[in-house]
């Protein structure tokens, strides 16, 4: 009697307590009862098989061979077009197709298949005790009789529970783990096979268009070069019918004087008259000597073709020689890597590395791969701007993008039409804008700022900070690393409100002393002068196009213009809420073309000779007032804002006031920000007057 073993762990008797061993063991069923409860139609009690007896599954879910189901639909149908299932009288349609057309029943077939496949099974014995089945355990990965090893068949693995399973289960286990893994790895060969294949099919088609982009390169360069060989045929020709022209010309004359000195000499000797002699022998003189010019001709037959006086042949020659080029790549672009660089953020310019390797995962040295990549946002269908790519020659591709909005994206990146690794990437955008950067802490030390308020960086990159509290001016650079510390007599009273850079060095405003001082960057005073006029002047600008030097005064509400030399020009606005009038002025700058920008509760625009231009106020006024303001070469306006406990940076667009971004500095929050002043790769340094500090960040 053959039987199925069914898998049941259970536990080994008192013999096998001593290892807390876990035993599965097999229950045999027999065989012509699974057959005459699972692989016989219950109708005619014939074998279900892959013919006339076909198991069919009907819509009640019962099994019936395809031959009863004939029999059945053949008597019962008539005009109904249905019959009733043998077992559950359930009106079953006919499909159209005919009772053929039902689905077979899977179950039954895959039965059917199992046991064709198991009608018999091995049970491995020991060779010494025969009767005994061999055990495996799965904890030591041993084979074992329990007779020949006394209970106890390895000390390998102590104090542990071991699962023990008949030997023939775990070779059935295993030759199937064993099929999977075959029909796994088949499955695998053949995506790879197909992948292969189709590589070879672009290779051949990109071969083929390759080709015909030589043939038409070539035929146009063969085109060009017909093209001038005509050139140069049609130039000897007119140069040959010219010469040609003028020497006929002249034959055409020498016969005609010929043919009229024929005529004269016909009849000459019977002439006997001495003076008709005498006129004949004076007119061919004259004849003779005007035959003299005649005899050289007037053109020559000199026509030669020069290709010597220039290196045109030589420099034709170096470029066929350097004339397109045949590119490869042994990019392998499975192993290829993309990374963000930094954090993502709305409306800042993001960027993310592609480094591509070769096959062996050498990293590649070259660029011109076909690389596409693709930004879009996880949770919306809305459009996004496309991404640039920048190949930067040395195998690394940087992918430029600018977020719209934050939520989660992704990004795909693919070389020659395939997905690099890890593709795609998925990332967060974030609303808030950090500072890359923090220097400076409460103090009067080196690295310390006590009431620092305003800023400026030079043509060279070099950041000066007015500290004010300590009456000096730190020098930082752009990574904000301290290099040294300036003192003037300008800077003295702890009043210092205001810096600018000039041609000369930097100019400086104190309030307490209404004194505007220029010195150069070591320090050394290069002139000064105030104005009486003056009653707390707390900013200064300088326009390096005219020489033009701007003091903001918060005592009058108004923007003093001078000179160079001090002598003062004219005056901007004056005290009131109106357009081109200010209350309380926090800062002045100066626009590319020269404009007076003015920041109090709102942002005012002047020409360069002060008249009124426009009013910005882009979240409206009297709700806070700004601070620090600074133009950038790419004509923005970037203004920190002080409202009830919120201080954020404004980003501008100059040409209509449009708010572009925000930074809100949401983990390092500003306090009583004031100056700032923009680097040449769109960063923005601002002071935070409360917290002793300079904070940098991004802004475009």
């Amino acid at each position: 009697m053959e039987g199925l073993r069914l898998a049941i762990q259970t536990r080994l008797g008192e013999r096998m307590v001593s290892m807390s061993s876990t035993l599965v063991e097999t229950v045999s069923i027999n065989y012509e009862d699974f057959n005459e409860s699972f692989l016989t139609c219950g109708t005619c009690l014939c074998m279900y098989d892959g013919g006339e007896h076909t198991p069919k599954l009907l819509p009640c879910s019962h099994t019936v061979c395809l031959h009863c189901l004939s029999r059945i639909a053949a008597s019962q149908t008539r005009d109904t077009g249905a019959f009733r299932c043998p077992i559950c009288r359930e009106l079953i349609a006919i499909p159209r197709g005919g009772v053929s057309a039902l689905p077979p029943s899977f179950l039954v077939n895959q039965l059917l298949d199992l046991m064709s496949r198991q009608r018999r099974e091995v049970i491995p014995k020991c060779s010494v005790h025969i009767n005994q089945e061999l055990l495996f355990c799965e904890t030591c990965d041993t084979v074992f009789c329990t007779q020949c090893t006394g209970g106890n068949h390895s000390t390998a693995v102590m104090n542990c529970e071991h699962t023990i399973i008949p030997f023939s289960i775990a070779i059935k286990r295993m030759s199937e783990i064993l099929l999977y893994k075959a029909n796994d790895c088949i499955s695998k060969l053949s995506q790879a096979q197909d992948a292969v294949r189709q590589e070879l099919q672009r290779l051949d088609l990109a071969a083929e268009q390759c080709l015909d982009q030589v043939n038409r390169t070539f035929a146009d360069v063969a085109a060009q070069l017909e093209s001038r060989r005509q050139e140069m045929v049609t130039a000897v020709r007119d140069a040959c019918e010219e010469k040609r022209r003028v020497l006929e010309e002249q034959l055409a004359l020498i016969d005609g004087e010929k043919n009229k000195v024929e005529r004269e000499c016909e009849g000459l000797q019977y002439q006997v008259e001495v003076r008709n002699i005498t006129q004949r022998i004076g007119s061919l003189t004259e004849k003779l000597d005007a035959a003299g010019p005649l005899g050289e001709p007037r053109e020559n037959a000199f026509l030669a073709c020069d290709f010597s006086h220039n290196d045109s042949l030589k420099t034709m020659e170096s470029a066929l020689v350097t004339l397109g080029r045949v590119r490869t790549s042994t990019t392998f672009p499975s192993l290829c890597t993309v990374n963000l660089e930094g954090p993502a953020v709305t409306q800042l310019s993001s960027s993310a590395v592609l480094r591509t390797v070769d096959y062996r995962g050498d990293p590649r040295t070259s660029g011109g791969d076909p690389v596409k990549a693709e930004v879009a946002r996880v949770d919306s269908s809305a459009d996004m701007p496309p991404a640039e790519l920048e190949d930067r020659d040395d195998g690394t591709y940087r992918i430029h993008f600018r977020p719209p909005a934050p939520g989660r994206y992704m990004l795909r990146v693919s070389v020659f039409e395939r997905p690099v690794k890890d593709c795609p990437l998925f990332f967060d955008v974030t609303e808030h804008n950090n500072p890359i950067s923090v220097y400076g802490i409460r103090g009067s030390g080196k690295d310390e700022f006590l009431q620092p308020v305003a800023i400026a960086v030079d043509d060279s990159g070099n950041v000066y900070v007015v500290d004010t509290g300590n009456s000096r001016i730190k020098v930082l650079t752009q990574d904000l690393e301290f290099v040294r510390h300036i003192e003037n007599e300008g800077l003295v009273g702890r009043s210092c409100t205001g810096i600018a850079v000039s041609d000369s060095g930097l100019v400086v405003v104190n309030w307490r002393t209404k004194t505007v001082t220029e010195m150069s960057t070591d320090g050394q005073t290069l002139s000064k002068f105030s104005h009486n006029a003056f009653q707390e002047p707390i900013d200064v600008a300088v326009d390096r196009t005219y020489g033009h030097i701007l003091v903001a005064d918060n005592g009058i509400s108004c923007v003093f213009v001078f000179d160079s030399e001090g002598k003062l020009l004219f005056q901007v606005g004056k005290k009131g809420s109106q357009r081109g009038y200010f209350n309380l002025i926090s800062s002045v700058t100066v626009g590319q073309n020269g404009e007076i920008i003015v920041a109090d509760s709102r942002i005012q625009v002047f020409s360069a000779k002060g008249d009124f231009m426009e009013e910005l106020y882009p979240e409206g006024k009297g709700r806070g007032r700004y601070g620090g303001i600074v133009v950038d070469a790419h004509n923005h306006i970037i203004a920190t804002r002080s409202e009830k406990n919120r201080n954020y940076v404004q980003v501008l667009r100059f040409s209509d006031g449009t708010l572009v971004s925000t930074i809100d500095s949401h983990e390092s929050r500003l306090k009583r920000p004031s100056g700032m002043a923009v680097t040449s790769d769109f960063h923005v340094i601002v002071v935070d007057l409360g917290n002793d500090c300079v904070k940098k960040y991004r802004y475009w």
